[in-house]
């Protein structure tokens, strides 16, 4: 078994996405100061597993894994959030395009960020779900590389702004 799914790296990625994912989906559940610490403790072990994943190659030919997550599923992820969050879901972030920092401050979501996040990571959950090897390879390696076009900067801005919130308290 020395297939790239199977490798310890890798197990421990999709681990810490499933582990993600599941906080998520059952925020509801929790009371917003215990959710925020539980969160505060997973993210970072998330960004850690991604960035120490090894490179790989594609297996399917030509084609992209399916999604599987739909809007309904991204929509329940960003409401529950939202909802437990309340006032606290708002934090100032400064602006970033392709790298280069503005003195641009916008508003940005805790809600936002981890439904974008919880999307790409229950993508990949969905397709380890299909026992399929070129699909659950795939799927990683397209995870992996939307960590470094989007989602790990995100990691980092909510984990700051949740940091900022639990400072507080």
């Amino acid at each position: 078994m020395n297939s790239y799914i199977y490798q310890e790296g890798t197990i421990a990625f999709v681990t810490a996405a499933a582990q993600t994912c599941l906080l998520i989906e059952q925020c509801g559940e929790y009371e917003r100061g215990e959710w925020q610490e539980k969160m505060l403790r997973l993210l970072p072990v998330l960004y850690l597993r991604t960035r120490l994943l090894e490179e790989a190659e594609p297996m399917l030919e030509d084609e992209e894994p399916p999604r599987f997550v739909t809007e309904e599923d991204y929509n329940f992820a960003l409401v529950g959030i939202r909802e437990l969050m309340g006032s606290d879901d708002a934090y100032l972030d400064v602006f970033v395009d392709q790298g280069i920092y503005t003195d641009e401050v916008q508003t940005a979501y805790i809600s936002e960020g981890l439904a974008d996040i919880y999307q790409e990571l229950k993508d990949l959950a969905a397709a380890f779900q299909t026992g399929e090897e070129p699909i659950m390879n795939d799927a990683v390696l397209r995870c992996r590389e939307a960590f470094g076009e989007h989602w790990g900067r995100k990691v980092l801005a909510v984990m700051r702004a949740l940091h900022e919130l639990r400072i507080e308290n």
